[in-house]
């Protein structure tokens, strides 16, 4: 599984509680979320706004926080999905999903979103939501744990 910033935002900043399922899950260690050097650097950009409102403190413990409950991938080991997105930002989230496929991405970008019907077909799911039925990338025993 992969989990987009605008996701990762609304876990660890808003503690939006649509989420809060998902959150539970990270906790407890049923899903091994996907991330990349690339990707963590995309959220201490986002998290790094001003308009967050965020410490240095605060903005550390978010990252060690996700750092926690994913598996970091070696960016060598990310293959160029099909699709390009326009946002290069993004592109990242959707080469990161294709190159573990099976896997399930959560986005609520749109610029993402729009890929759904081709990804599906290479065995990406892309969704504004994360459904505890969602594909995992593989089964890790003693997965990361998100505390």
């Amino acid at each position: 599984m992969v989990i987009d910033t605008n996701v990762l935002l609304d876990l660890f900043v808003f503690q939006d509680p649509a989420f809060e399922p998902m959150r539970q899950a990270l906790t407890r260690g049923g899903l091994q979320p996907l991330a990349s050097a690339q990707t963590l650097a995309e959220l201490q950009d986002v998290i790094a706004r001003e308009k967050f409102q965020l410490s240095e403190p605060q903005q550390l413990l978010i990252l060690q926080r996700w750092r926690d409950c994913s598996t970091v991938i070696d960016d060598a080991e990310i293959q160029r999905a099909p699709w390009r997105c326009k946002d290069k930002a993004d592109q990242i989230f959707l080469d990161l999903a294709y190159s573990f496929r099976p896997c399930a991405l959560i986005s609520k970008d749109l610029q993402v979103l729009k890929f759904r019907k081709r990804a599906a077909k290479e065995g990406v799911v892309i969704d504004a939501q994360w459904h505890s039925q969602s594909p995992e990338v593989h089964d890790l025993k003693n997965g990361p744990r998100c505390e």
